[in-house]
């Protein structure tokens, strides 16, 4: 979707009245340089499960699991990033997607997984807590350990 009119009016507009698929565009925020190295993916659409870290505003420098993600306001919940209200009962306070990093991806989501995977050409499996590790790193820490056991047994018969 492109904006052509300078006018700030008619750009809000555009950005209220754009359809979901197009919207879900407006929520993507920058990846963290260590998984911008190990998948070679610059930004990724934010999702609840993410763990961000704030750039901008009064909680910068806050890491915290996204809580929830607003499609119609194009904003997301932090844990940890809430406001009392008059009566003193707590509330999320809204955060634009652009000012955070995103820390650690939750690969629970198989279509995620299938970007990444498309990205980097091999395949992505998700170990307990929705940690992410590729295969070939699966495959190497367990070839490492059966050469190590390899050598026990050897060295065991041999005695």
């Amino acid at each position: 979707m492109s904006i052509r009119s300078k006018k700030p009016s008619k750009q809000r507009l555009a950005i209220y009245t754009s359809p979901k698929h197009i919207r879900k565009k407006f929520l993507t925020a920058p990846v963290s340089p260590e998984l911008r190295a190990k998948y070679g993916i610059k930004r990724m659409t934010v999702r609840k499960g993410d763990t961000v870290r704030i750039l901008r505003g009064e909680w910068r420098g806050h890491e915290g699991k996204v809580i929830s993600v607003d499609y119609d306001k194009v904003s997301i919940h932090v844990d940890g990033v809430t406001v009392r209200k008059a009566d003193g009962t707590p509330v999320y306070y809204p955060i634009h997607p652009s000012n955070v990093l995103i820390i650690r991806l939750d690969l629970s989501d198989k279509k995620r997984r299938k970007i990444i995977e498309r990205r980097t050409g091999h395949e992505v499996q998700v170990v307990e807590g929705s940690e992410e590790s590729t295969k070939e790193e699966m495959e190497e820490s367990t070839t490492g350990n059966e050469e190590v056991n390899k050598v026990e047994s050897k060295s065991e018969g041999g005695v």
